[in-house]
């Protein structure tokens, strides 16, 4: 609160340049405006369009994939190869291999925040699978339990706390992606405004685009955070998040 008091006396009294750095108060009056006049609103519609169906698409796969290589060391054998040498390159970088695959229209963009939201997804789970105590797997095949009875009754709930940490990345990453292919090549969404209000000098409306960035991740994370709490009440929520995300 204090830098916040501090940057708008200095942007005020002309420290700094207002015109790249609005007060906080010019930014706020800006987002209040944008979000009653309804001029936000279409962007932030279709950013979230393209995130949530980027993470839906990216997060099942790497769901699946990472049950998949936990449970069998065969797959984990010929998968593993390729995911480490795909998870280090630049997301962005990518994007132009996606538009000659798929064209410049949305599902360039989608898939390019799928694959963004696979690794975290992926590798998560894959850990999740990975953690779980070797006599739960033996007590449930002495059981009897295979196929979808073993997925059911000790990978799903052993995994599921590493399945909602992955999440979260993915949901963080898919954003951050979501907003760098919209700066690059979209007509609409938060980055195709951030970038148009940049170049028009509109600086007071690019601090209150990022601020309701901000409150996308937020308002995501804590809705994961309360999933979780219901669904692994086993696991103590926040804290064990916090630990293995950061």
């Amino acid at each position: 609160m204090g830098a916040l008091v501090l940057w708008e006396i200095a942007a005020r009294a002309g420290w700094i340049s207002p015109i790249f750095f609005p007060p906080p108060s010019t930014i706020l009056v800006t987002l209040g405006r944008m979000v009653v006049t309804g001029a936000l609103w279409p962007a932030l519609t279709i950013t979230l369009y393209r995130m949530v169906l980027g993470v839906a698409l990216g997060g099942v796969a790497g769901l699946l994939l990472g049950w998949l290589m936990g449970a069998s060391r065969s797959v984990r054998v010929v998968a593993d190869p390729v995911v480490a040498a795909l998870h280090p390159l630049p997301k962005l970088a990518m994007f132009p291999i996606f538009l000659v695959l798929l064209g410049i229209g949305e599902a360039s963009k989608v898939a390019l925040v799928a694959f963004a939201a696979f690794f975290p997804m992926l590798l998560s789970t894959l850990a999740g699978v990975q953690q779980i105590d070797r006599t739960y797997w033996e007590a449930a095949i002495n059981y009897g339990a295979t196929g979808t009875a073993l997925l059911r009754r000790v990978i799903l709930p052993g995994s599921l706390p590493m399945v909602f940490t992955g999440l979260r990345l993915a949901l963080n990453g898919a954003l951050v992606v979501t907003i760098g292919v919209e700066m690059l090549s979209a007509r609409e969404g938060l980055g195709a405004r951030i970038w148009l209000v940049w170049q028009t000098l509109r600086t007071e409306e690019l601090y209150a685009i990022l601020i309701v960035i901000a409150l996308c991740g937020l308002a995501g994370n804590a809705l994961l955070s309360y999933a979780a709490r219901r669904l692994v009440p086993w696991q103590s929520g926040e804290e064990t998040y916090e630990q293995k995300a950061g």
